[in-house]
């Protein structure tokens, strides 16, 4: 009964949040045909604005299950909300091993998970460093992988959304699916990780213009851009790699 009551809240809230989006922004999907029609897939994307997660579910072809933070989960009312429509929780900078397996139990069971490596958003300067939890998941589910590049969102403002819909200048917003890939990583490691992370967030980065790709810009080609794994969440994954041969 709850299952069937989330997927009737998902479909509505999602319904109505198209409607809200074309209505005050010009909303333009790229590639939604990338996103496989069935079987395991992690959305990897951009993060600037408060918005993207549900802009991305929205238009997603696919029902998603989003990973966001636990603060989000301890309001009273919107903390239900997430939990009805399938999202999880994540302590972000901390390794959370918890959410990484509901993650990869979810890939397993041939869904669809959102995730957001940056952990934080960049508000447009660019994309930052990300961590390397995504990679880590669509490592162990050996799930495909597709970049998602949201551009526009970092300019919405709440208050001023009503005037410039008043006035017909309404903000372009920009969803992009990219192709599919799979992370070809014969063993799994947190060095594999951290490698696979700054490949995946360079094919996020091809997706945006050259002013939001940040530290995944063409200054940093050659290197390995990561959020660096603490000593602790390198025991974290190495523990998980030897659970998920289990």
């Amino acid at each position: 009964m709850l299952h069937f009551l989330g997927r009737r809240l998902y479909n509505f809230l999602t319904a109505l949040i198209r409607g809200i989006a074309r209505t005050v922004a010009r909303v333009d999907v790229v590639g939604a045909e990338h996103v496989p029609a069935e079987g395991p897939v992690v959305l990897i994307c951009n993060h600037s604005h408060i918005a993207d997660p549900p802009l991305l579910g929205s238009f997603s072809p696919r029902n998603v299950h989003t990973m966001a933070k636990r603060e989000l989960f301890e309001i009273p009312l919107i903390g239900w909300v997430f939990w009805a429509v399938g999202a999880f929780p994540v302590r972000r900078f901390s390794g959370d091993l918890g959410a990484l397996r509901v993650a990869r139990n979810y890939l397993r069971d041939g869904r669809v998970v959102m995730m957001y490596p940056e952990g934080t958003r960049n508000h447009g300067n660019g994309l930052i460093p990300a961590l390397p939890g995504a990679a880590m998941v669509a490592i162990l589910a050996k799930a495909p992988i597709v970049p998602v590049a949201i551009e526009g969102s970092h300019a919405i403002r709440w208050k001023s959304i009503p005037f410039l819909w008043l006035l017909r200048r309404r903000p372009p917003i920009r969803i992009e699916f990219g192709e599919p890939f799979h992370l070809d990583r014969s063993e799994a490691s947190a060095q594999s990780a951290m490698e696979a992370t700054d490949f995946v967030m360079r094919k996020v980065a091809a997706l945006l213009s050259p002013e939001y790709r940040g530290a995944y810009g063409a200054q940093s080609e050659g290197t390995v851009v990561v959020a660096r794994a603490t000593p602790d969440q390198r025991e974290r994954f190495e523990e998980e790699r030897r659970g998920s041969r289990e």
